[in-house]
């Protein structure tokens, strides 16, 4: 028998009171059709309610997939704990869920992406709950926020100190799914999963085993189907075992703006030649010199901001393919997107799902990582995921916690001051008039990166700026590197309020950094 359904009949399934996970990247693999259903059963019935969703990386974003949005509603929802939240410009409406969150009207948690995905996989195996070192001394910690994004979380703890085995971990209890909401693109007459024309398998699968095997619903939105036995089995990732109900959305975007690119789900491979190349500015010489921590061979991780453009200089380089990069949703090499389309990548050596990508992140495997950084405080604690006075204009911690806890080198990218006027030449760079205030502070609104821990760790961290490169020491951070055009006393120090030291020995960034030919890197 098919398990083709409407999208009305599926969520008329859902129980008032469920634990809902839903497999999405913002845009990248949303199952908006059926989240769309799901808000307008409970405008019409007034049912389902007190709903807790479960979304390890974001569901939809500010840019035309609503996602979380269609949900947002009092009543219908009463707990979510995200990796990620949609996010966009302040010149956009606040989305409102963040509505919810900023007033107190839902308990709303930040949990690292990786600590996301283990808790299914702990709940699946029934095992009691997730113990990890991923979080300490950061938000995630309880001596913090303990994930909680307002007060009524905060009056509901998720996670606990521990000792074990001589050490401090961190245990998150299980909470067991009861419904899981995810997306393919094709589905047989068996609920078969197969993934053609998507951009990363994301978490479906592992979510939709822990609902099973707590005797759950798991509902798969597909853009197409076939009959029963014509789908290669090497194709499958998401048996039909596990699938309960499917959903047709012929009109599913394959991501944030982007109907469907065969390129980004790796049916077809683009010429080098047809992306393009980083804008020459100020953020294009802060990402040469983030580029210039790279040798030939290495893998390195990518975060969104300025750090996406490193590959791109890579690219201008003529060493497009000299590293492997690696992104949480899952791609592996090939050239990773920018902008909307951040979290997919065209060329991709292959695609991992994303659980295990973050135990490859959470164990630091990989060489080095790019990420970018709101602001900074004097012990080298780093903030991506908190902003007060316009809470939407960060999407949350996403994978940042997960990637930079083990990681062997970190290389932060970002401006020293906000709203500054700087003036590039080939000569160098000079601040014209100051910024309405440094990002370099005496205490950060958030911790997303904990400093204090990456000494301990023996972590190599950078924080690459349009004004110096500052390195994590015991005395704080520490320009060792100017930028040409720069002087020290005023833009650094004085702009810092002495937050910042120069190093006595401090050299100057090479001038090809700053030139509009490409700069000569060699792997």
């Amino acid at each position: 028998m098919s398990k083709l359904v409407s999208p009305a009949v599926a969520v008329a399934r859902i129980p008032d009171g469920a634990v809902v996970t839903v497999s999405s990247s913002s845009a990248l693999g949303c199952p908006d059709l059926v989240l769309e259903a799901l808000g307008k059963r409970f405008d019409d019935e007034g049912h389902p309610v007190g709903l807790t969703m479960l979304h390890p990386i974001a569901a939809g974003d500010m840019y035309g997939v609503k996602g979380i949005d269609h949900i947002a509603k009092d009543g219908l929802i009463s707990r979510v704990l995200a990796g990620s939240y949609p996010s966009g410009p302040s010149s956009l409406p606040m989305p409102e869920i963040w509505k919810m969150i900023v007033e107190d009207r839902i308990e709303a948690y930040n949990v690292p992406s990786g600590i996301m995905f283990d808790m299914h996989r702990e709940a699946a195996a029934r095992r009691p709950g997730v113990l990890t070192r991923i979080g300490l001394d950061t938000f995630v910690d309880p001596r913090r926020e303990g994930c909680a994004m307002n007060a009524k979380a905060a009056a509901r703890p998720i996670v606990t100190r521990v000792e074990f085995a001589g050490e401090t971990w961190l245990h998150f209890p299980n909470i067991v799914p009861d419904v899981c909401i995810l997306r393919a693109t094709t589905a047989d007459e068996r609920g078969n999963l197969t993934y053609e024309h998507e951009g990363a398998y994301l978490g479906g699968l592992e979510q939709a085993i822990a609902v099973r095997n707590h005797g759950g619903l798991v509902i798969a939105q597909v853009q197409r189907m076939t009959a029963a036995g014509s789908l290669r089995p090497h194709d499958v990732r998401v048996p039909g075992h596990l699938v309960d109900l499917v959903v047709i959305d012929p009109d599913q975007k394959q991501t944030c703006e982007t109907p469907y690119d065969p390129a980004i789900s790796g049916q077809i491979m683009r010429p080098w030649s047809s992306f393009k190349l980083a804008e020459h500015g100020v953020e294009k010489v802060i990402a040469r010199r983030a580029a210039l921590e790279l040798k030939r061979g290495m893998t390195a991780n990518l975060g969104f901001g300025i750090s996406a453009q490193v590959p791109r200089i890579l690219l201008e380089e003529g060493h497009p393919d000299a590293v492997t990069w690696a992104i949480e949703q899952g791609a592996v090499g090939g050239m990773p997107l920018t902008d909307f389309a951040f979290g997919c990548a065209s060329n991709a050596d292959g695609f991992v799902p994303s659980p295990q990508q973050f135990i490859y992140f959470q164990g630091g495997g990989f060489d080095v990582s790019f990420l970018s950084f709101l602001e900074v405080d004097v012990e080298g604690n780093v903030n991506v995921s908190k902003l007060g006075k316009k809470p939407y204009l960060t999407a949350g911690c996403g994978g940042f916690v997960d990637i930079t806890a083990q990681a062997r080198k970190i290389v932060f990218s970002g401006w020293f001051e906000a709203g500054a006027e700087v003036q590039l030449t080939g000569e160098g760079i000079r601040v014209t008039k100051p910024g309405k205030f440094t990002k370099m502070v005496e205490k950060v609104e958030h911790v997303t990166f904990s400093g204090r821990r990456a000494r301990t760790e023996g972590q190599d961290v950078l924080y690459v700026t349009e004004r110096c490169v500052m390195r994590l020491t015991d005395d704080g951070l520490v320009a060792t590197e100017i930028m040409p055009g720069i002087e020290p006393e005023r833009d650094i120090l004085m702009a810092s309020q002495g937050r910042v030291k120069v190093a006595p020995d401090a050299a100057t960034i090479d001038r090809r950094l700053l030139s509009e030919a490409p700069m000569g890197w060699t792997p």
